[in-house]
């Protein structure tokens, strides 16, 4: 079938879920986590600018410019494991739904060890800005939605209320039971805006 990923970054990973549509209804093809870290970097990796932070200027650089390389790897590598696993049950990925927050002015990495709340601001842009990189090198179709308006997207985007929306989604988690929280929430409504055009 037509299926579209949804997903919702974290520190160091991602809720993943696919959704398709089969006789005009919506179902979870396949969920689950991805992870944007190596195992063995975690201590520092899943909040790299915090990790830099006491570091000297040239080392705190390295260890940033070292977790944005490595991040961007991993998240091409498994968004390619996601996309082979879904083609090789036979469906077809229409659409990458990532889950965005407001775009990080051109701060350098000093500018942002500076100020402690910039350090935030950039780790939360750091994953998920790698997913996107990711689906637009594996050739997806890319849709940044913005997490916080995600609600009042869906409903412009799919003309439906947001209350019937979440609806569907709590009757799509009662179908693959849990784990099914708010990320996976969250990834699904994304997925669903991903699949629009087909639904019109």
């Amino acid at each position: 079938m037509k299926i579209a990923f949804g997903l919702k970054a974290h520190s160091g990973w991602a809720a993943l879920v696919v959704l398709g549509t089969r006789s005009g209804e919506l179902q979870v093809v396949d969920r689950y986590s991805i992870e944007l870290i190596e195992t063995g970097d975690a201590s520092w990796a899943k909040q790299p600018y915090h990790a830099a932070e006491h570091l000297k200027a040239g080392d705190a650089r390295g260890l940033v410019r070292r977790a944005l390389v490595t991040t961007r790897r991993i998240a091409v590598r498994e968004m390619g494991k996601a996309l082979g696993r879904a083609r090789d049950a036979g469906h077809e990925v229409v659409a990458c739904a990532v889950l965005a927050v407001d775009p990080m002015p051109e701060w350098t990495v000093n500018e942002i060890l500076a100020v402690h709340f910039r350090m935030h601001k950039a780790e939360g842009v750091l994953f998920r800005d790698a997913l996107a990189r990711a689906a637009r090198a594996c050739g997806l179709r890319l849709l940044e939605i913005p997490e916080e308006q995600l609600d009042e997207h869906a409903e412009r985007a799919l003309g439906t209320s947001v209350n019937s929306l979440r609806q569907t989604i709590v009757s799509l988690g009662k179908s693959v039971g849990p784990p099914w929280g708010k990320d996976q929430k969250d990834a699904a409504l994304a997925a669903m805006i991903g699949l629009q055009g087909l639904r019109k």
